[in-house]
């Protein structure tokens, strides 16, 4: 495991603000995808155990992307420098989701502003887990901003933290794990003993990036225009109110960097779940929340580079 080239990084940064994520090129996620859905179906077959199939469900997807990504990057180098540097940043840019999250959201937060509720939530529910057909313009707007903070962990800072410390072939099996979660990760009948070992996985490789990300906004908000010291207190006071042992903190320092307040209830396949309340709600859920998120999730990131090439400058020059 080796830490990312500099420039590789920045240049997949730049890459995925320009142009998002690479809807008609081949993308690793999608061949992840078709490996779980192949292997799942063998290793039901194979064993009775569900949990035991799920571990080595978890295992060979997660041993084969890296092991794929370091071969192809070690053929891709060996043909030159360049051609290595090329792939290396092109894989790198799969793993990043800035510009698509802000895209996928703003589609949502357009139709809103035009009064078009329907096309609101249709275009919702290709973000969000919850049941969408009876949203409100208040409810989507909270859910706007709860995707948007939540994934400037597992799609922003988790992938650029984990490209950091081992680049791209480390990026990309942290990628494969959140693949897994989001196939298996549910807790129903069908996948509640099968993809118990994916889920808990994915609570420990983003519990270091979460809280990561936490502190990230919580000094970004006042460059945004937003308040850092309520981002900080409610981020400590409601942190834990999730029943992710991650995902509330994201969530917990965006409601306080915008005043407002997130959870509540939300209906899931039909079955309405009431999820504790993160945040006061000094401000109405608007579209100036949506937007303050989204300045919070670039700064964030902004800053996080700012940090490490920091780091790594002084590195070089000691």
């Amino acid at each position: 495991m080796h830490p990312i080239d500099p420039y590789i990084l920045i240049t997949a940064v730049l890459i995925d603000l320009l142009l998002g994520d690479p809807r008609r090129l081949p993308h690793p996620v999608v061949g992840i995808g078709r490996m779980i859905i192949a292997l799942e179906k063998v290793l039901r077959r194979m064993f009775r155990n569900e949990r035991l199939g799920g571990v080595l469900l978890l295992l060979v997807v997660v041993v084969v992307t890296y092991i794929s990504v370091f071969l192809v990057l070690k053929g891709a180098y060996s043909v030159s420098p360049y051609a290595g540097f090329t792939v290396a940043s092109l894989l790198s840019w799969t793993c990043l989701a800035a510009h698509s999250l802000h895209r996928e959201s703003k589609l949502v937060a357009d139709r809103l502003l035009t009064g078009d509720l329907q096309g609101a939530r249709r275009f919702l529910s290709r973000i969000v887990g919850r049941d969408t057909e009876q949203l409100d313009e208040q409810d989507i707007w909270r859910a706007l901003v709860e995707t948007v903070a939540e994934n400037t962990s597992d799609g922003v800072i988790a992938p650029l933290f984990y490209l950091m410390l081992g680049g791209p072939a480390l990026g990309l099996a942290y990628k494969a794990v959140n693949t897994l979660d989001s196939m298996v990760g549910y807790k129903n009948e069908t996948y509640i003993r099968f993809g118990w070992a994916s889920a808990r996985f994915d609570d420990i490789v983003n519990y270091l990036p979460a809280r990561l990300t936490g502190v990230l906004m919580t000094v970004a908000a006042p460059l945004t225009g937003l308040s850092g010291w309520a981002a900080l207190s409610i981020m400590r006071r409601d942190g834990r109110n999730h029943s992710s042992p991650n995902s509330g903190i994201p969530e917990a320092a965006a409601a306080g960097a915008l005043g407002v307040q997130l959870g509540g209830a939300n209906r899931y396949f039909g079955a309405v779940v009431v999820k504790p309340t993160i945040g006061d709600p000094a401000r109405e859920l608007s579209a100036a929340s949506y937007t303050g998120v989204v300045r919070l999730m670039y700064g964030s990131m902004m800053l996080f580079l700012l940090i490490w090439g920091t780091v790594v400058s002084f590195y070089y020059i000691l």
